[in-house]
């Protein structure tokens, strides 16, 4: 196989690792071309190109993850992973490992450990590295990776337990959810709603977002029954689809642009949290992106009833 038959069939693994480490679809992608480009100008031929590649990979996405801590700390409002619609890559013996790790509650507890702490944690426990692989991909002993993958793992588990919902479950939830949404149905709504759930939107300061988290769930039902028929109204429609391995839905304005994506938190058979995200940064891979506050304000505009 030539390099680029080699870095080609390798791409969905290495894509996948940087979007975990990252939380970022752009961010990964940047990160896997500039592993490309590494390996395109390597002049020795390394004695494993998956060992190389992954560690070179691991490599950038943890100093891109580095700055981009900083630029969260002063982020506008709730910060959320940009939406994946399909993770790349698949390997049958891990899938459950796979979509947990991909969704938007593990991402965001991701975020609590440091940038060195998650790429050990994602390559030993989400893609099965050997010790050996992971110390020499971010420059630490075997003893020292172990300890980073002890407190990584304390830092998880503490955060929530691990989704106990069979896909099928997940989707039969979802399909009564959306339906529910479709017809305004309050009384449907809440019946889905964990008696805690919050609704929370990122705008990141670039679009229309909820001024603070919605919580409960006749609150959450309440407000989704009185706007969905506006929107409507307005020929904003949605899509089900899943978004980061859970259930999921893409917004549209009239034009079918992407306006934002909404994301269910699926656990012990009821619908824990909703996110939102609306800051088109996040939405441009997802295709052309809708003028969210001239949204906004015809959304205002539109009847009640």
């Amino acid at each position: 196989m030539t390099r680029t038959e080699e870095f080609q069939e390798l791409r969905p693994l290495l894509f996948s690792i940087a979007y975990r480490i990252l939380g970022s679809v752009s961010e990964a992608e940047d990160a896997v071309q500039e592993a490309w480009l590494r390996f395109e100008g390597a002049p020795a031929e390394p004695r494993s190109t998956k060992a190389y590649l992954s560690a070179t990979v691991t490599r950038i996405s943890i100093d891109v993850l580095r700055s981009a801590r900083v630029r969260r700390e002063h982020y506008v409002g709730p910060w959320f992973p940009e939406p994946l619609l399909t993770d790349p890559y698949e390997d049958p013996a891990r899938a459950a490992e796979l979509a947990d790790s991909v969704s938007m509650a593990a991402l965001l507890l991701l975020e609590r450990l440091s940038p060195l702490e998650r790429a050990v944690f994602v390559l030993r426990e989400v893609f099965d590295f050997g010790y050996p692989e992971i110390a020499s991909a971010v420059g630490r002993s075997e003893a020292a990776c172990r300890q980073l993958v002890v407190r990584a793992r304390r830092h998880m588990a503490a955060g929530r337990p691990r989704f106990d919902a069979d896909r099928e479950e997940r989707q039969e939830l979802a399909s009564r959810f959306f339906d529910a949404l479709r017809e305004g149905d309050v009384a449907g709504l809440r019946d889905l709603l964990a008696a805690d759930v919050s609704m929370v939107g990122d705008g990141g300061g670039k679009a229309p977002q909820l001024a603070r988290a919605v919580m409960g769930a006749d609150n959450v039902a309440r407000l989704l029954a009185s706007v969905l028929p506006r929107l409507a109204r307005i020929d904003v429609s949605f899509e089900p689809h899943e978004l980061n391995g859970q259930p999921g839905a893409v917004f549209r304005d009239r034009d079918g642009r992407v306006l934002h994506t909404l994301a269910l938190d699926v656990l012990d058979g009821q619908i824990q949290a909703i996110r939102l995200v609306i800051n088109p940064d996040k939405l441009a891979h997802l295709g052309p992106v809708a003028d969210a506050w001239a949204i906004s304000r015809e959304f205002k505009r539109a009847p009640r009833g």
